[in-house]
């Protein structure tokens, strides 16, 4: 039966990280000690949803538990240095560490470690996150034990409420463009001029077509601009309630 480790230290590990062209050996101590961490394990890199939901969201979130306190956030899978790496860049996950529990070590330490074998995956991580301050767990979210690879309280949002109730969300932005469209350009250089982030959704590209950017905006040119679920409309559009804030 998996564990709560709250109000323990974690385990005292050495972290085998390839950084460049170099190895670099990075220990518990270095990344908790006198620091404010959030840790999110889970049960391995690339797998759906952990690349669909459980990673994106906190390297979304991340701005915002920065100005909660967090100095750090840390994504760890009982993968090697290098499949690890691979899945950061592939998630574009620039505001998370990566961290590689190649021999699952600190999983077990945790009480964390378990057998997948059905999945052909040996030994992993149990899906958990945790809240750690000066190497002591504050906090842990644990899946429940149950079939599968339950996903319900280890999420980046259950966290942000632990820590923050009150804190504000980011502002979601989403662009729609096509290749080659000036107004597309002035569109993202506004929003960039204005401090926001945006995921930019490029007609062509992964079978989105004319058609789907008509079923989605009910507009037929580019860009497209939705804000926080509301569709804001073209440029000349976004401009104007750019002004307006």
């Amino acid at each position: 039966m998996l564990q709560s480790k709250e109000g323990q230290p974690v385990p005292e590990v050495i972290f085998h990280t390839r950084q460049g062209n170099d190895w670099v050996d990075v220990s518990s101590d270095q990344l908790f000690r006198g620091k404010n961490v959030i840790l999110f394990a889970l049960p391995g890199a690339f797998t759906p949803t952990c690349s669909s939901t459980h990673l994106p969201r906190y390297n979304e979130l991340a701005p915002v538990f920065a100005e909660n306190g967090i100095d750090s956030i840390i994504c760890l899978s009982v993968n090697d240095t290098f499949v690890m790496n691979a899945w950061a860049e592939d998630q574009k996950a620039e505001n998370i560490m990566m961290l590689p529990d190649g021999n699952g070590e600190f999983s077990e330490g945790m009480g964390m470690l378990v057998d997948k074998a059905e999945l052909g995956f040996g030994k992993r991580s149990w899906r958990y996150s945790m809240l750690v301050r000066d190497g002591i767990v504050e906090k842990m979210f644990v899946e429940p034990e149950e079939p599968g690879d339950p996903f319900k309280v280890s999420d980046a949002d259950t966290m942000l409420e632990y820590i923050n109730p009150q804190a504000q969300q980011p502002v979601r932005v989403t662009v729609l463009t096509k290749p080659g469209c000036p107004h597309c350009t002035r569109a993202k250089q506004a929003l960039q001029d204005n401090g926001y982030r945006y995921e930019e959704i490029v007609m062509g590209s992964h079978g989105i077509s004319y058609s789907s950017l008509a079923a989605i905006s009910g507009q037929g040119t580019t860009p497209q601009v939705f804000i926080d679920g509301d569709h804001v409309g073209s440029a000349d559009d976004l401009e104007k309630w750019l002004a307006a804030r």
